[in-house]
């Protein structure tokens, strides 16, 4: 049987697809960190990983951590993502790093 946040991260992550010109940028949110992944899911490849561990804080921690994923992201020539949340609502620290993203100069 699958859990609620299983099925709600499936329901959110059948509509989105990355691919090389617009990978997918994946969060994960645990109680001390956040994790951001840009995936390229047609090659099944991680194209970028940037994580909040050493950044401190939460919120400012996650904005960070976006704006860090994005200048990352830009040297490798991705202006474009598309951003998935999984089982996440888009607030919190989720939308912080998001808000990080853009403030990048990335288009989600």
């Amino acid at each position: 049987m699958s859990s609620a946040r299983q099925r709600r991260a499936r329901r959110v992550r059948v509509r989105l697809f990355g691919d090389e010109q617009r990978p997918r940028a994946s969060v994960f949110r645990s109680l001390r960190t956040v994790r951001l992944q840009l995936i390229d899911d047609f090659r099944g490849q991680t194209l970028v990983a940037a994580e909040s561990r050493d950044i401190g804080g939460r919120i400012e921690a996650a904005r960070r951590l976006g704006r860090e994923a994005g200048e990352k992201a830009l040297a490798l020539g991705i202006r474009q993502l598309v951003f998935d949340r999984g089982s996440y609502r888009y607030h919190g620290r989720v939308r912080a790093v998001a808000e990080g993203l853009r403030e990048a100069g990335i288009q989600l």
